[in-house]
């Protein structure tokens, strides 16, 4: 009594925090405001596809970073050259190496000296380049080691000057985070069209300051060209910069007084006051280029010295573009230029309709599988529906601890946790009533019931997490918040089935220990399962047929094949709502404005529209400005149009989603095969690798015939088919080790049948729960989560009967071919060891 008393309190005090930390999200904002500041922020944030808003993967130009500092190794090589009078000539540089030819080869060792010294100049001493003598040249190249830290470098500066120049435009909460090695992720709720800031972080705002070369200077060695913005004009420019855009300390828009022209006012750092007065006063009447990104803006001439540390840009700007470039101006430049590689937008009443979608078939399906427990086990099924409730209102706790991002696939992957958290219970009821059939009293029955069961759902929720790990290993964005709920979900359910059930059951049944104890249940069933069936009889015909539908699910696959999704072809997805706008309309406007190889598709209400188009493989950003030019074209012929959803992925984005996808399937089904191995015995593990693996390839057959989009969302199902089928093989391989252990005389064939007879109810009813709480959302969840929904309610009847009919049969010649080779069909337990020893003389 007193050890349930102290389970109460402490399991109570679980549930209340884990419940407390989810109630702010279900506050009213007026009662909100009442709580402390630490507690209302202890709240789970909307995803974009819920709340609305754009996303924007940016990509560094590496290969620019490498360029600019081979550039500077030149010009730090050529000074040290010539104060050791070392003679060269034209030097040869790209973002790969510097190649110098020296005009005097008897002092060549002599020059790789110098360069080898500038090589470790750095801080911490750590070599920049190589050298190499090829010939009577100097080949320069930069380290791996310090490649990396450029990279490194360059995409934390980066970063800040991002993040400056989205705090510069106002912006409401924009999230900017790292992404793999050369990649930042910038996500705006609430910016339903990304264009201006596109186009704000896609210009990297490097400005320079450099002298017009005079007349005859041409040819003098030291002189560029550049063109002059929106002009014909060409200017010849002194290679030397005179001074360097990072001694801005401020630019702000402002109007000229003469002209009333927009022009850009800016203030220099004293160090730049002093340089600016200094080249100003020594060069009176001379022409200076102010540079913005390799181009002219301006090109004043000197009339007085500037000596006050400010001036002037003009440019026939507007004031938007005056704008746009002060606030560049205070950000500060990019170290390198970035490029837009994946851009996603859900406009705001998509996401409304997404919350209202999740809230419904979530509901359903969590109202459809309480209804079935209550009429399968009654007032039992009542106790596992109040785990059930209770590990929801846990996970949502969790989720706000953590401070998580909900996403439509999180609400996908609740609506899963529901079916899958009762299938612990299911398993426990189901033994506690095979212990209770056997004459054993109400505590003994519960003890027992719980003892056994306990093995099997370690087993089986640990094989899951095994592919939810991967997902979040390997997913992106809204799968990696799948994944997370998923396994926030499995960890909960166990504490919820083994601890707060099993103090429940107890107190239920206190003071009644030495009754009966009866769980009711579907009656015919229960009879079938202790009559038992003979499903091995099957065993050939049920491997023919599985070998048949895989093969020909290959051949699907092959020929017509999957519908990829943008996520692995790349390309981009635009939703367009117009008034009064035909087809052919819409194909002819694309087409006059170099969009001929777009795909229209007519979706929903009249007027919405799906355009696809394919990736642009040329130079990095193509596809970003595709987007911009299918906007314009579309807004030239209805300027009311609208775009609630665009979905923009790079070729290079869309090749490392196919990479990341088949190396986690094969992580996935590798790691499940050591585990099973590890717990069982090869042959388990093969047999139930070998059933995933036909069970998989039905699945894709399935999303062929079906037409469901292969995508991102498709990849999170069937890592979720994984963890899901082998959950189900788990249990009845487990019902198999331990009827060996039991009567390892029996014959094989007889055992097997008797393990799946006995674990049929608990198969069917999993199955049932999960398909049902899955099915509100497969029939109302329309497109945005259809490549998910589908194949998991395919995926759940597929998984079903391959633990009956395939799984089995498998293990069964394993096994027969391993008593032919004279091996036990399990290792010995530490008991039986010990006996054995203690037999022995």
């Amino acid at each position: 009594m007193k050890s349930l008393l102290t389970r109460a309190v402490v399991y109570g005090l679980v549930i209340v925090l884990g419940l407390l930390s989810a109630l702010p999200n279900f506050l009213s904002p007026n009662l909100s405001a009442k709580l402390p500041d630490w507690y209302q922020q202890n709240t789970m944030s909307l995803g974009l596809d819920l709340q609305g808003g754009s996303h924007l993967l940016l990509e560094v130009d590496t290969d620019a970073l490498f360029a600019s500092e081979y550039q500077a190794i030149a010009d730090e090589l050529t000074k040290s050259l010539r104060q050791a009078e070392i003679h060269y000539g034209r030097m040869k540089v790209t973002d790969e190496a510097i190649e110098l030819p020296l005009r005097q080869a008897e002092r060549l060792s002599e020059a790789a000296t110098l360069a080898r010294k500038l090589a470790t100049d750095t801080p911490d001493g750590a070599r920049r380049f190589n050298v190499e003598q090829e010939g009577g040249s100097l080949v320069l190249t930069l380290t791996d080691t310090w490649r990396e830290h450029l990279s490194r470098d360059g995409v934390e500066r980066s970063l800040e000057v991002v993040r400056r120049r989205l705090d510069e435009t106002g912006l409401v909460d924009p999230s900017i985070t790292r992404q793999g090695s050369d990649g930042i992720l910038v996500q705006m709720p609430g910016v339903a069209d990304p264009s201006d800031i596109r186009e704000l972080l896609g210009t990297t705002a490097k400005m320079t300051f450099h002298w017009v070369a005079l007349d005859g200077w041409e040819s003098g060695g030291g002189v560029f060209t550049l063109p002059g913005a929106g002009e014909q004009a060409q200017y010849q420019l002194e290679e030397r910069v005179a001074m360097a855009g990072e001694r801005i300390r401020d630019a702000h828009m402002a109007f000229d007084p003469e002209t009333g022209e927009p022009v850009v006012n800016f203030k220099l750092d004293n160090e730049g006051a002093r340089q600016f007065g200094e080249m100003t006063r020594d060069n009176i009447g001379r022409l200076l280029a102010i540079v913005l990104d390799e181009e002219v803006i301006t090109a004043p001439v000197i009339r007085t010295e500037i000596a006050g540390g400010s001036g002037q840009i003009s440019g026939a700007f507007t004031t938007k573009e005056a704008n746009s470039l002060a606030l560049m101006l205070r950000a500060g430049a990019l170290p390198a230029p970035l490029y837009v590689i994946e851009e996603r937008t859900v406009g705001p009443d998509l996401g409304s309709d997404a919350i209202e979608m999740g809230l419904t078939t979530g509901l359903l399906g969590a109202g459809m599988v309480i209804a079935f427990m209550v009429a399968l086990y009654g007032r039992w099924g009542l106790i596992a529906c109040i785990g059930l409730t209770v590990n929801i209102g846990l996970v949502f706790g969790i989720l706000s601890l953590l401070g998580a991002t909900l996403t439509l696939p999180g609400i996908a992957g609740i609506i899963l946790t529901v079916g899958m958290a009762v299938d612990a219970n299911i398993l426990i009821n189901e033994r506690i009533r095979e212990e209770s059939r056997r004459g054993k009293r109400a505590a003994m029955a519960l003890r027992e019931g719980f003892g056994k069961a306990y093995s099997t759902i370690m087993d089986s929720n640990f094989t899951t997490l095994i592919a939810v790990s991967l997902l979040f290993l390997f997913g992106s964005g809204p799968v990696k918040g799948f994944a997370v709920t998923i396994g926030i979900g499995l960890l909960t359910s166990l504490f919820t089935a083994i601890a707060v059930t099993r103090l429940i059951m107890e107190w239920r049944i206190r003071g009644r220990e030495r009754e009966s104890l009866v769980i009711s249940g579907i009656a015919w069933l229960d009879r079938l399962s202790e009559r038992g069936v003979n499903f091995m009889r099957g065993r050939v015909m049920g491997l023919v047929v599985s070998a048949a539908l895989s093969l020909a699910a290959i051949a699907l696959f092959v020929h017509p094949g999957l519908k990829y999704g943008v996520d692995f072809t790349g390309g981009t997805v635009v939703e367009v709502q117009t008034q009064g706008i035909t087809v052919d309309h819409l194909r002819h406007t694309l087409q006059a404005n170099q969009l001929e190889d777009t795909a229209i598709q007519e979706v929903g209400s009249e007027g919405r529209f799906l355009i696809r188009m394919p990736a642009e493989h040329q130079t990095p950003g193509a596809t970003a400005e595709q987007v911009s030019l299918l906007k314009s074209a579309v807004t030239s012929i209805d300027p009311t149009a609208e775009f609630p959803k665009v979905d923009m992925v790079g070729p290079k984005v869309s090749g490392g989603f196919s990479d990341a996808t088949i190396l986690a399937i094969l992580l996935a089904g590798s790691g499940m095969l050591v585990y099973l191995w590890f717990r069982f015995e090869s042959h388990f593990a093969l047999a139930a690798t070998v059933t995933i693996a036909l069970d998989l390839t039905k699945t894709i057959g399935f999303f062929v015939l079906a037409g469901v989009e292969f995508n991102l969302t498709a990849v999170a199902a069937l890592l979720a088919l994984i963890g899901y089928s082998i959950n189900d093989k788990v249990v009845v391989f487990d019902r198999i080790r331990e009827n060996i252990r039991k009567t390892p005389e029996k014959p094989m064939l007889e055992l097997l049948n008797e393990s799946i007879s006995s674990t049929l109810t608990r198969t069917v009813f999993t199955s049932v729960t999960t398909f049902l709480a899955l099915l509100p959302m497969g029939i109302a969840g329309g497109a945005a989560v259809a490549s998910f929904a589908l194949p998991m309610l395919f995926a759940i009847v597929i998984g079903t009967s391959s633990s009956i009919f395939i799984a089995s049969p498998i293990l069964y010649y394993l096994g027969q071919r391993r008593m032919r080779k004279g091996l036990a069909q399990l290792r010995p337990t530490d008991e039986q060891i010990r006996k054995e020893l203690e037999l022995m003389p």
